[in-house]
């Protein structure tokens, strides 16, 4: 009787830079049909943290591979065979994946601006290894059930790419940036736009059958919206406002920061607090390098608006849609930002330590049960910030200061932090 065989396992092989650099050389003289080029096959290689970048991996396999944080920009990988790999916070800006094959694949955080996807396969593709034991593994053990079954771009910049006749059925998009993309004629099924920024996008002559677009940004989107349940809308915002807008403002923005200016100077004796609390304020309003220290914007929607290089010391955002909005260089601290939408919000360099009002008080930054998903806060001061019960998921806080934050019932799965904040993931919270 013929000895049965043992499923064929297949092994992770780990390139270094100078390994890799010899198998593109190879591939790009395949692809140029010159002598001795071979065709690149790279699956389930660990290729974690390499560059390919403005490289020519065109019809190469990935299948299975470990590519997290892997630099692609500018690459051409058409026609290439992504299958079920690990792609999560890969560098994609500019790279052409024109017919790519992505079934399955983990795209979590990664960065497609300006990539241009036509007609890419991103339907659900499952693979397993087959162990010594017969028993079937999953390729990537890390990969967290959100992670995988239709492809995963949740919280992934997609802003201009091309992506006509894409098959995305059930696919995530939950999260992303998608500002002018183009989609039209894909099939949509099933797939989650949640809080995704759609502006200026084309999703013409789309499948929209059973497609979630609640929280979703929909402001000159070419879309219809009357093949989309209201339940599945629930949220969203289009063109028009909502509430009270820029129009119904007692007077000019600018002249309501003048006397803004004027009532701080004088201690509340003259001019007036800027108090801006329901107002829908996202077409027209900038306040980049604005005075708006002390100032009202409570349950106030702000999606987009750039407050970069502002005094926002002690001021009250509880409750507003902050959502994309811009914070770079911004003085926070002391600031009430509990309950606030901040999904995608940009807090580069931002300043959220304790604002001290005397020698023995201070007030510190709040941020309890805002939902702070895909936020980038690298570079912020974050010492002694309230995060009680906040969503933090998946955010950017490498070289930033967590310094005595609270981070009790906060959600920190997929956050990236330095190595010596690592342990908070695992300490009890405080």
């Amino acid at each position: 009787m013929a000895e049965k065989k043992e499923p064929e396992k297949k092994k992770v092989v780990r390139l270094s830079q100078k390994e890799l650099d010899a198998v593109i050389k190879k591939h790009e003289s395949f692809a140029a049909g010159r002598m001795g080029g071979v065709r690149a096959n790279l699956s389930y290689h660990n290729l974690t943290g390499l560059s390919f970048a403005s490289k020519n991996l065109a019809d190469a396999n990935f299948t299975g591979a470990h590519l997290a944080e892997t630099d692609f920009s500018g690459a051409k990988l058409d026609r290439a065979t992504f299958f079920c790999a690990d792609m999560r916070h890969a560098n994609l800006r500019g790279a052409s994946l024109v017919r790519a094959d992505l079934r399955g694949a983990a795209l979590r955080g990664a960065d497609l601006v300006g990539a241009d996807m036509t007609g890419i396969d991103l339907r659900e593709g499952s693979l397993a290894n087959a162990g010594a034991d017969g028993e079937l593994k999953a390729a990537h053990k890390n990969l967290t059930v959100v992670d995988k079954g239709g492809a995963n771009l949740s919280g992934a910049n997609l802003s201009d790419a091309k992506m006509a006749g894409a098959v995305a059925i059930g696919s995530n998009f939950s999260d992303a940036t998608m500002k002018s993309t183009k989609i039209t004629e894909a099939d949509l099924k099933d797939a989650n736009f949640s809080g995704a920024n759609l502006a200026n996008a084309d999703l013409s002559k789309c499948n929209l059958e059973g497609v979630n677009m609640r929280g979703a940004l929909l402001v000159g989107t070419a879309i219809n919206l009357s093949e989309i349940s209201k339940e599945n809308l629930e949220g969203a915002l289009t063109s028009m406002p909502i509430g009270l807008s820029v129009r119904d403002l007692p007077q000019p923005i600018e002249e309501l920061l003048k006397l803004h200016k004027i009532w701080l100077d004088s201690s509340g004796q003259k001019g007036q607090q800027l108090n801006v609390s329901n107002f829908d304020l996202r077409q027209g309003v900038i306040f980049a390098r604005a005075c708006l220290t002390m100032m009202r914007g409570t349950k106030a929607i702000f999606y987009g608006v750039s407050f970069t290089e502002s005094q926002l010391q002690s001021a009250d955002f509880s409750d507003a849609d902050l959502r994309h909005a811009g914070f770079q260089s911004t003085d926070m601290r002391g600031g009430n930002y509990t309950r606030a939408k901040m999904d995608n919000a940009n807090f580069q360099k931002a300043r959220l330590q304790p604002l001290v009002l005397t020698q023995d008080r201070k007030l510190s930054t709040n941020m309890s049960e805002a939902s702070l998903r895909y936020a980038d806060f690298s570079g912020a001061n974050l010492q002694q910030i309230n995060f009680r019960g906040a969503d933090l998921s998946y955010a950017n806080l490498l070289g930033a200061d967590l310094t005595d934050a609270t981070l009790t019932d906060a959600n920190l799965e997929g956050a990236r932090l330095d190595p010596v904040f690592q342990e908070l993931l695992k300490a009890p919270a405080k």
